[in-house]
C-alpha cells in the first residue's frame, strides 16, 4: 500500500513472465523530473506494417525508457482492442511489437510533462527528422498519435484525423487521436476503432491469442 494525499491506496501492480503478481512503487515527483533529460529509444524492425509515432516521451516513459508507460494511457489497450495484438501488452514488453508489424517512435524525443511545452520549432525539426527516419524504415504505414501536434510538424493546420493525401518520407499516413487519458474527447473504443482501421488498410488479420509457451518480455 501507498499514501497518497492522507488517503491509502493500492500500489500499482504488474504481472511478471513468470505470472506473479508484485506491487510496482509510485515513482515521486523528484525522480519524475529527473527523468526529462532521458529519451526512449525507438521500437523498429524490418518490414514494419505501421509505424506508430507519439508527440514525446511524457515523464513516465523517460523514467522507465518504455513508451505510452504513463498512468491512464490507452495506448497498449487500444491496441488490443483493435486486432493489433493479442492481448493487452505491458509497456515493458514493447519489444514484442515488431513480431506484430508494428513499431514505435516520436516526433519529438525531449520528454516534458506536457506536449504542449515543446515548441513549434521542435515540431517542425522532429517532423523532417521523423520524415528520414520514415524513408530509412519503409513502414507500410505511418500512424501519427496526436492530431495538433502532426498539424504544427508538418504545416497542415487543417489535416482532419485518418488517412492523408500527403505522404511521409514515401510512407501513406494516418492521423490518430493522442491516447492520453487526458483526451477526454476520444474514449477508448474509439481510439480502438481509429487503429483498426490502420490493421484493415495494411491487410493485417486481427492477431490470433498467445499459445502456450509464446515468448514474452521480461517481466
Amino acid at each position: 500500500m501507498v499514501e497518497h494525499g492522507g488517503t491509502r491506496r493500492p500500489a500499482p501492480r504488474t504481472r511478471s513472465a513468470s505470472g506473479r503478481v508484485a506491487a510496482v512503487a509510485r515513482p515521486t515527483e523528484a525522480e519524475l523530473q529527473a527523468a526529462l533529460h532521458r529519451t526512449v529509444p525507438d521500437i523498429v524492425g524490418p518490414g514494419l506494417d505501421v509505424l506508430f509515432c507519439g508527440i514525446n516521451p511524457g515523464r513516465h516513459s523517460a523514467l522507465t525508457g518504455r513508451h505510452f508507460a504513463g498512468p491512464g494511457n490507452r495506448f497498449w489497450p487500444a491496441l488490443c482492442a483493435s486486432g493489433w495484438t493479442p492481448r493487452v501488452l505491458r509497456p515493458d514488453e514493447m519489444g514484442l511489437l515488431p513480431r506484430y508489424g508494428i513499431g514505435i517512435t516520436n516526433i519529438v524525443p525531449r520528454a516534458t510533462a506536457q506536449a504542449s511545452e515543446l515548441s513549434r520549432e521542435e515540431l517542425r525539426a522532429g517532423g523532417e527528422a521523423l520524415a528520414a527516419r520514415v524513408e530509412r524504415l519503409r513502414p507500410r504505414v505511418l500512424a501519427v498519435l496526436g492530431m495538433t501536434a502532426y498539424r504544427q510538424a508538418f504545416g497542415r493546420p487543417s489535416a482532419p484525423a485518418g488517412p492523408q493525401d500527403e505522404r511521409v518520407g514515401g510512407a501513406p499516413v494516418w492521423v490518430l487521436p493522442n491516447p492520453s487519458g487526458l483526451n477526454a474527447s476520444w474514449p477508448l473504443p474509439r481510439i480502438a476503432a481509429a487503429l483498426a482501421e490502420v490493421r484493415e488498410a495494411v491487410g493485417r488479420p486481427p492477431a490470433e491469442p498467445d499459445q502456450p509457451g509464446d515468448a514474452r518480455a521480461p517481466g
